[in-house]
């Protein structure tokens, strides 16, 4: 299967479901989800943004992003205590004590080791690098990451996949998405990819098995 490349998208693929590193986060900091996620739609929409876009294309630093998040909720929620919760420096603390999706990260390796390309396809953010890419511990297998921050273009936009053939040398009918968001999956669809709607790990397998048979 050389001829083939599977793209894997890191959160809700390699990690742990986005809901539940939400409660995770809640956990740590007793922030509820509902508040975390309607002010980070706040910042970026007051940037007229999807709202992960300011620091996915790295548009703003984390810092800055933090700070934003902090007025915000101090603003609606002024009955929510933020006081142990570091949004000024998010990834370090998002990513603590989080476990990757072992299951995935698994088949990552199997298909690497049976010769199949592989590469991780992610919206994610510049000072966040070195928590996920340590909690996965697949920076020397991949063939491939590309990183929305770094090319300032995101899925589900057409070009962060151009980007991707590019860097890799694979053509669309050679391309195969692994991602948690439906919006993603049609988005590669209609560049000519072929997409697997992450659900839950076994339906993922399943899928992924029959457009490479290994």
């Amino acid at each position: 299967m050389k001829n083939k490349i599977v793209w894997f998208d890191f959160g809700g693929v390699l990690s742990p479901p986005i809901d539940e590193l939400f409660d995770i986060y809640f956990e740590k900091t007793g922030i509820p989800s509902p508040v975390l996620k309607d002010a980070m739609h706040k910042v970026a929409s007051h940037m007229g943004l999807e709202t992960l876009s300011p620091i996915e294309n790295a548009l703003i630093t984390e810092a800055d992003w933090g700070k934003a998040l902090r007025e915000i909720i101090h603003q609606h929620y002024p009955d929510v205590n933020t006081s142990k919760a570091r949004l000024e420096q998010f990834g370090e603390q998002w990513f603590s004590q989080v476990e990757p999706n072992l299951e995935m990260v698994n088949e990552f390796r199997r298909l690497k080791e049976n010769g199949v390309t592989v590469g991780i396809l992610t919206n994610n953010v510049i000072e966040w690098e070195p928590y996920w890419k340590n909690m996965l511990g697949l920076d020397g297998i991949a063939d491939y990451i590309v990183d929305s921050c770094k090319e300032r273009r995101r899925k589900p936009e057409p070009e962060f996949f151009y980007i991707a053939e590019q860097y890799s040398g694979y053509s669309p009918e050679q391309s195969i998405l692994i991602d948690d968001l439906l919006v993603n999956c049609e988005s590669a669809a209609k560049r000519g990819w072929s997409t697997v709607h992450f659900k839950n790990c076994q339906q993922a397998l399943s899928d992924l098995q029959t457009l490479i048979n290994i």
